[in-house]
C-alpha cells in the first residue's frame, strides 16, 4: 500500500471544471500549451468526449495546506477494440500535449516519491499508455509516471520568428525569388476582382469563413483518402464553439474574399505571443494557379507582426511549404507504457511491423471514423 503524500492532495475529478478561476489561474502560470487553455478543454471534454466513447480521467492535484490547484493532467480513457488505453485528452484535435503545472511545482512533484505513486496508481489500470505530441523541452512527464524514455515522432512541428516591420521578417524569412513569385501571383489574383482580407469579427462572418471552410476540404480531404473532421457534425460543432467563445482573445479566424465571397480561410489560437495555425482551408479549384494558400500565410504573418505576436506557429506537419516561410523544424515525443500482457503484445507489434503501426492505428480510431481513412489530417 502507497503511503499518501504529506505535500499534495491528489485525485481523480471527471467533472472538473476547466472554466473555473482556479484552473485560469494554474493555466497562466503553467508551462502547458494553447491545447490546455481553458475554452479548448471545457469544449473537448463537453462535445468529443461522449462521442468517442472516452472516459474523462483528469488528475488533480493541490497543495494540502492552502488547497490550491498545483498541476491538473487531462487524461481520457479510452477502449480501443479489446485494448484500454489512457491518453492525453486529444481526440484528433490537439496538436500539442502537456501537463498544466509550473516547472518548479513539477519538480517538487518529481521529489515527492508518494505523490508520484499516488498518480501513478491513480490512472491505473490499462492496458496501453499512450502519450503522444509531446513538444520538446517541456516537462518531462515520463518521470512522473515512470514509463521508458520518451521516442521521438514521425512529424516535426514548424514555427516562424516574426519580426517587425513585415518587410524585415519576410526578407529574412522567405528567399528573394519567392517573395517575387508571390507578389506576381498577388498582382494577378487582384485583377480578378475586389480582393479583401480580414480577420472575423462577428457570429455572422465566423460562420461564414467556417461553412466555407467545410465546403472546400471536403473535396480536397476525399479526394486523398483522409477523413475531414469538419464533415462531421461533432466536430463541426466543437470547432463553430471554440471560435465563437474564444472570438477576439483565445481565437483568430482569417479571411480572404473575392468580390465578397470567401475564398480562403485560417483558423488558429492564440497564446503568449504565438498564433498557431490549426485549420485551413482555399478555393484551390477556382484558383489553380495563384498560390492561394500561400498568398493566404503571408497575410496572415503581416496581421500577426502587426498585433505584436513573436511566432508563427504552422503546428505539425512536415509540409514543405512551411519552410518558404521560415519555419523551423522542432521534434515532437510520444510516451508509450505497457499495462498488461494484452497492451505489451500491442506495443510490440506496433514498434516491429510499420505497417502492423498503420493496421492497428486505423483499427484505434475506428471509433471515430465514419469512413475509411487513412491518415488523422484535420
Amino acid at each position: 500500500m502507497n503511503r499518501p503524500s504529506n505535500t499534495f492532495d491528489i485525485a481523480i475529478e471527471q467533472g472538473f471544471d476547466f472554466l473555473s478561476p482556479d484552473y485560469a489561474a494554474l493555466f497562466d502560470n503553467s508551462a502547458a500549451t494553447a491545447f490546455q487553455h481553458p475554452l479548448w478543454l471545457d469544449t473537448l471534454y463537453t462535445r468529443l468526449a461522449s462521442h468517442a466513447g472516452a472516459t474523462p480521467l483528469v488528475v488533480v492535484v493541490r497543495h494540502r495546506a492552502t488547497g490550491a490547484l498545483a498541476m491538473v493532467l487531462p487524461l481520457l480513457r479510452i477502449r480501443r477494440g479489446p485494448i484500454r488505453t489512457v491518453e492525453f485528452a486529444d481526440l484528433r484535435v490537439s496538436d500539442y500535449l502537456a501537463p498544466v503545472c509550473s516547472p518548479q511545482v513539477f519538480s517538487e512533484l518529481l521529489k515527492d516519491e508518494s505523490a508520484c505513486a499516488e498518480i501513478r496508481c491513480l490512472i491505473r489500470p490499462f492496458d496501453l499508455l499512450r502519450m503522444t505530441k509531446l513538444p520538446d523541452g517541456r516537462l518531462p512527464i515520463e518521470n512522473l509516471l515512470a514509463t521508458p524514455r520518451r521516442v521521438a515522432m514521425d512529424s516535426n512541428a514548424y514555427a516562424t520568428v516574426l519580426v517587425a516591420p513585415f518587410e524585415q521578417w519576410r526578407a529574412s524569412a522567405m528567399d528573394r525569388s519567392y517573395q517575387k513569385e508571390l507578389a506576381k501571383k498577388s498582382r494577378q489574383l487582384q485583377k480578378k476582382g475586389d480582393l479583401s482580407f480580414s480577420c472575423c469579427s462577428d457570429s455572422a462572418s465566423v460562420l461564414d469563413a467556417l461553412d466555407v471552410m467545410r465546403k472546400f476540404r471536403g473535396p480536397r480531404f476525399q479526394a486523398q483518402g483522409d477523413g475531414d473532421l469538419l464533415q462531421r457534425p461533432e466536430y463541426y460543432g466543437f470547432y463553430s464553439e471554440m471560435a465563437h467563445r474564444g472570438l477576439g482573445s483565445f481565437v483568430r479566424l482569417y479571411a480572404m474574399k473575392m468580390d465578397g465571397e470567401v475564398i480562403a480561410a485560417v483558423l488558429g489560437l492564440c497564446h503568449q505571443g504565438n498564433f498557431l495555425v490549426i485549420m485551413s482551408a482555399f478555393d484551390i479549384a477556382g484558383y489553380k494557379s495563384q498560390s492561394l494558400g500561400a498568398l493566404m500565410f503571408e497575410q496572415v504573418a503581416k496581421d500577426c507582426i502587426e498585433r505584436g505576436d513573436r511566432m508563427l506557429d504552422f503546428t505539425i506537419g512536415d509540409e514543405p511549404y512551411k519552410k518558404l516561410f521560415g519555419a523551423q523544424p522542432s521534434p515532437m515525443w510520444a510516451v508509450t507504457q505497457a499495462g498488461s500482457t494484452t497492451g505489451a503484445i500491442s506495443l510490440f507489434a506496433l514498434k516491429q511491423a510499420p505497417w502492423l503501426k498503420l493496421a492497428a492505428k486505423r483499427m484505434s480510431e475506428f471509433r471515430l471514423l465514419p469512413t475509411r481513412t487513412s491518415t488523422p489530417t484535420r
